[in-house]
């Protein structure tokens, strides 16, 4: 089965989840796996999800190392620019990672949702 990370920073997570519901059809037959506080939101959409510890207690860095060893066939990350995260290094190597192993990362609903509609023929 194909897995997806999704992960959203606290001022992205209305976003994430809208995303979510709009795409609820297409995903519920995928395997997901998120960061803590993330997956809780995704629970709430009704879709499973595999959670993780919360990004600043090592979930990026979790994440990370699924997309090192190719366990993830994309992922969804979406970020606030705008807002300062202590966890900013684990981020950037999530990022570094993703780019090393050719994962695809969405940073924004837009591109995510890109990701699904190009791809929805290999996911199902």
């Amino acid at each position: 089965m194909k897995k997806i990370a999704i992960i959203a920073h606290d001022g992205k997570k209305p976003e994430m989840v809208a995303f979510l519901m709009k795409n609820k059809e297409k995903l519920k037959d995928i395997d997901l796996v998120a960061t803590g506080t993330t997956g809780g939101y995704v629970q709430n959409t009704g879709l499973k999800v595999e959670k993780l510890l919360s990004g600043p207690l090592g979930g990026d860095a979790q994440i990370a190392a699924m997309a090192a060893e190719k366990k993830l066939v994309m992922v969804f990350f979406f970020r606030d620019p705008a807002g300062k995260h202590p966890h900013e290094p684990d981020v950037q190597m999530l990022m570094r990672i993703c780019d090393v192993h050719n994962i695809p990362l969405a940073t924004n609903p837009a591109t995510a949702q890109l990701l699904i509609d190009s791809n929805w023929q290999e996911l199902s």
